[in-house]
C-alpha cells in the first residue's frame, strides 16, 4: 500500500479510527480518554495516566486477560489543560510487578497496552539512534541491516559543486570537492553544517556522559563488529562528512551541501540533481570547531582502530577557530545572495544572526579538549540571565555543558559557579509547579512550548533535567526527566507516541521522503516526527488549534510531522540517559 494519501482521504481514515475496535485496545473508542506511555515503566518509577474527563472513579490495573492486579483512585487535575478542562490522574506509582497490563476506567474504557519492566525504554532508545543509520547518504541500505526498509544507495556526494557564493582562491566556482557520507538532514535530502552541529554534539554527549552503559548499545549497523561503541560508529558517518565541508586553505566552513531547491516526493537513488556547498558562514564554522574538539577527546580513547583521527578533529577545530576569529560575523542570508548568484538556492536557511552562543559553545570545547582556558579568555560566557534550552540556533547550553562536566575549577573559568547555579535554578524553574498541570510533564507547562519541533523542546528539557540531576543528585530532576518522556511517548493531548513504530498509536505518514515513497506501509522506525504545532506554517489544517492538541499525521504537514536529525538527537539522549540510570529510578520513593 502507498502511503501517500490526501488530506481528504487523511480525514476519512481519520474518521473511521474513532469509531473501529479490535482486542488490542487501540480500537476500543473510549481509549482514547486515556493517555500514557505507551511503551511502559519502570518498576519503582513514577507512574502516571491521564483521563481526558472530570469524572471520578475507581481505576484499575489489569492484565491482558483483564485480571485486576491493582486499584487507584483518579484525581483531579488541580489547573484545567489548554482546552480549558479538568482532567483526571491515575497514579500508580507504588505498583511494580513486571508484566504486560492494561489500564481500565469503567466509564472510560481501556488503555492502549504497556509494560511495567527493568530496561522497559530500551528498545525504543537503541531505535531513537539506529534512526540515522536509515538517514545516511552516499551507501545502500542492505537488508542485513535496514530490514523491510533496505534501499540503493543515493547520493555519493563525490562530485559536489562549489557554488558562486562559495568561491575561494583556491576554489572557484564549478569547481569540484568531494564531500560523501553524512545524514540526511530532515525530510529532504541535503546536509547542514548548522544542523549536525548540534545533533553529532548531542550524540558525542550522549556516550561521553554515560560510556559505560552506551558500550553497551547494539544497533545491528554494519560497523557493528568492530571496537567502537555503535552510537560512535554512527557519529562517525557524519563526523566525516563534516570534515570534508572545511576549506582546507584558510579553516572556514560551508554553510551547507545541497541541491539548488527541495527534491521530490521520492527515493533517495532517483534523485540526481547537481549538488552544492554553499558559502563559508561564521555559525557553520563555529559549530563545526565545536564538534571537532568535543570529538577530539572522545576519540582518542581509540587511537588503534582510529588512528589518528583525534588529531585530524582538534587540528580541523583550532583551524575553524582562527576562521571564525577574523570573520565573527558573516552571516547566511540565502535571500540576498540569490540576488547576487545562481542558480538560486531555496533550501532550509538556517538562518542565524547572532554568534554569541555559537562563540560560548567552540570556546568551551576547545579549552576543555586542548586544557587552554586562554580560549575563554575574551568570551562573556553570561552575556545575559538566560539559560535558555539548546536548539540550532541557540547553542549556549551546549557549551555550559561540557564546562560543567569536565575537569574545569572555578580558578581557571570564574563564571563557572555562577552556571551551576542557574542551571539548577532554571531546571527548579522548570519543575515548579508541575504537579499541578493537567498532564504533569514539564512540556506541558506552558503553551508557548508548542511551536515547530515542539517535541524536541519535550526532549532537550529532558536532557537539561538529567545534567541537573548529575550536578545535584537529586533525583526529582529523574522524575521529571521521564515525566517528559512520558509525554514524547503518549501521555500528551493528541494521544500518540511521537516516535515512529514505538507504541499502539503511532504516526504513519510523517513528512520524510523515504518512508512516503519506498511502498511499505509502517515508515522507518525510530523517527520523532516534529508533535504539536498550532502555526500550520505548512498550510494543512490540524484537528485542533489548543496548542497541545494541534498535531496531524500527514506526511504533507512539515510543520507538525517532520522528521529532523537535530531532533531525534535530544530524544536519543533522554530515552538512553535514562535507561543507564534506570537504577536510581528503581530505588526513588514515590513523591
Amino acid at each position: 500500500m502507498k502511503k501517500y494519501l490526501s488530506i481528504s482521504f487523511y480525514k476519512i481514515l481519520f474518521a473511521l479510527s474513532l469509531i473501529g475496535s479490535n482486542a488490542s485496545a487501540q480500537t476500543d473508542t473510549t481509549s482514547r480518554l486515556i493517555r500514557l506511555n505507551q511503551i511502559g515503566f519502570y518498576p519503582g518509577a513514577i507512574k502516571k495516566a491521564i483521563v481526558l474527563s472530570d469524572r471520578g472513579s475507581d481505576f484499575f490495573i489489569q492484565t491482558l486477560q483483564k485480571q485486576t492486579v491493582f486499584t487507584g483512585k483518579l484525581k483531579p487535575s488541580l489547573k484545567p489543560n489548554f482546552a480549558g478542562h479538568i482532567v483526571q490522574l491515575a497514579d500508580f506509582s507504588t505498583f511494580g510487578k513486571p508484566g504486560r497490563y492494561i489500564l481500565y476506567v469503567p466509564f472510560a474504557g481501556y488503555s492502549y497496552p504497556f509494560e511495567v519492566k527493568a530496561s522497559v525504554h530500551k528498545a525504543v532508545a537503541a531505535a531513537a539512534i539506529k534512526a540515522y543509520y536509515f538517514m545516511r547518504s552516499g551507501t545502500p541500505l542492505p537488508e542485513k541491516y535496514a530490514g523491510k526498509w533496505h534501499r540503493a544507495s543515493g547520493h555519493p556526494d563525490t562530485v559536489v559543486l562549489i557554488h558562486p557564493s562559495a568561491e575561494s582562491e583556491g576554489r572557484k566556482a564549478g569547481s569540484i570537492i568531494s564531500s560523501p557520507r553524512g545524514w540526511y538532514d530532515a525530510g529532504d535530502y541535503n546536509k547542514y553544517i548548522v544542523n549536525s552541529g548540534i545533533t553529532t554534539s548531542t550524540l558525542l554527549s550522549l556516550f561521553e556522559d554515560f560510556p559505560a552503559y552506551m558500550k553497551t548499545v547494539k544497533l545491528n549497523i554494519p560497523e557493528s563488529s568492530n571496537k567502537i561503541p555503535d552510537v560512535l560508529d554512527e557519529v562517525l558517518w557524519n563526523l566525516r562528512w563534516m570534515l570534508t565541508m572545511q576549506d582546507p586553505a584558510d579553516g572556514g566552513v560551508y554553510h551547507k551541501l545541497t541541491n539548488a531547491a527541495f527534491d521530490k516526493f521520492e527515493m533517495p537513488d532517483k534523485d540526481t540533481s547537481p549538488r552544492y556547498v554553499v558559502q563559508k558562514v561564521t555559525a557553520a564554522t563555529l559549530d563545526f570547531a565545536a564538534v571537532m574538539a568535543q570529538a577530539s577527546r572522545i576519540f582518542k580513547q581509540y587511537p588503534n582502530e582510529l588512528p589518528g583521527l583525534a588529531d585530524s578533529c582538534i587540528n580541523a577545530a583550532q583551524k575553524a577557530w582562527g576562521w571564525a576569529g577574523k570573520n565573527p560575523m558573516v552571516t547566511y542570508r540565502q535571500d540576498e545572495m540569490n540576488k547576487k548568484f545562481e542558480p538560486k538556492i531555496t533550501t532550509g536557511g538556517y538562518g542565524d544572526n547572532n554568534f554569541t552562543d555559537e562563540f560560548i559553545w567552540a570556546a568551551s570545547e576547545l579549552a576543555v579538549s586542548t586544557g587552554e582556558v586562554d580560549y575563554l579568555k575574551n568570551i562573556d560566557l553570561l552575556p545575559d540571565g538566560r539559560m535558555p534550552v539548546p536548539t540550532w540556533s541557540q547553542v549556549r547550553l551546549l557549551g555550559y555543558y561540557t564546562l560543567i562536566k569536565n575537569d574545569i575549577t572555578a580558578k581557571t573559568v570564574p563564571a563557572l559557579p555562577e552556571i551551576r547555579k542557574r542551571l539548577i535554578n532554571t531546571a527548579d524553574d522548570m519543575v515548579n509547579g508541575v504537579d499541578s498541570n493537567a498532564y504533569q510533564t514539564v512540556m506541558t507547562k506552558s503553551a508557548r512550548h508548542f511551536g515547530w519541533g515542539s517535541t524536541s523542546e519535550a526532549a532537550n528539557e529532558g536532557v537539561l533535567l538529567i545534567q541537573a540531576y548529575k550536578l545535584s543528585n537529586d533525583k526529582k530532576y529523574l522524575d521529571y526527566a521521564l515525566a517528559n518522556l512520558d509525554y514524547l511517548l503518549g501521555r500528551n493531548g493528541t494521544g500518540y507516541s511521537f516516535v515512529t513504530g514505538y507504541g499502539t498509536k503511532t504516526p504513519m505518514h510523517p513528512h520524510h521522503r523515504p518512508s512516503a515513497t519506498d511502498a511499505i506501509v509502517d515508515p522507518i522506525p525510530g523517527l520523532l516526527v516534529g508533535g504539536s504545532n498550532p502555526g500550520m506554517q505548512d498550510g494543512v489544517k490540524v484537528p485542533s488549534k489548543v496548542p497541545d492538541e494541534a498535531y496531524i499525521d500527514d506526511e504533507h504537514a512539515y510543520a507538525a510531522n517532520e522528521i529532523a536529525i537535530n531532533w531525534n538527537a535530544p530524544l536519543a539522549y533522554l530515552a538512553n540517559a535514562l535507561e543507564a540510570l534506570q537504577h536510581k529510578l528503581a530505588s526513588q520513593t514515590t513523591r
